[in-house]
């Protein structure tokens, strides 16, 4: 446990600052070259680039090199069990009260899906035969 602590430890650092908070937004709809990143921020080359070493090395984006490009995209899981551990930890009443909703939501949606199947049994049960 204290291994993974400290791996989400580099995380929330890598989220503290605000330009890496915008990349990851930036990478949200797909993935990017570095110099595409670059242009989309007022800071110099350099300092994209060790933001965005910070966030590879935070296991938060990932890396593609082709020919002469580097392409960065979201390392999506890493960042939801990172932030979803941290609030079952800090807020596990919460986590709990999220789990029965989405179980309470699961069964709404089955007994519907279930409900509109006998429905249209009982329709095509009262048709005349052709």
């Amino acid at each position: 446990m204290e291994a993974a602590g400290a791996g989400e430890a580099g995380v929330f650092r890598a989220l503290a600052d605000s330009t890496r908070r915008q990349i990851l937004e930036e990478l949200r709809s797909g993935e990017l070259s570095a110099g595409e990143i670059a242009r989309k921020f007022p800071i110099s080359g350099p300092s994209v680039s060790r933001h965005l070493g910070v966030l590879k090395t935070a296991g938060l984006i990932q890396e593609r090199r082709a020919a002469n490009r580097i392409y960065y995209s979201l390392a999506e899981d890493r960042l939801a069990l990172c932030v979803s551990r941290f609030l079952s930890a800090v807020c596990p009443e919460q986590f709990v009260l999220r789990q029965r909703a989405h179980e309470s939501s699961r069964r709404e949606a089955e007994h519907e899906t279930a409900s509109a199947v006998e429905s249209r049994r009982a329709t095509s049960a009262g048709e005349l035969p052709r």
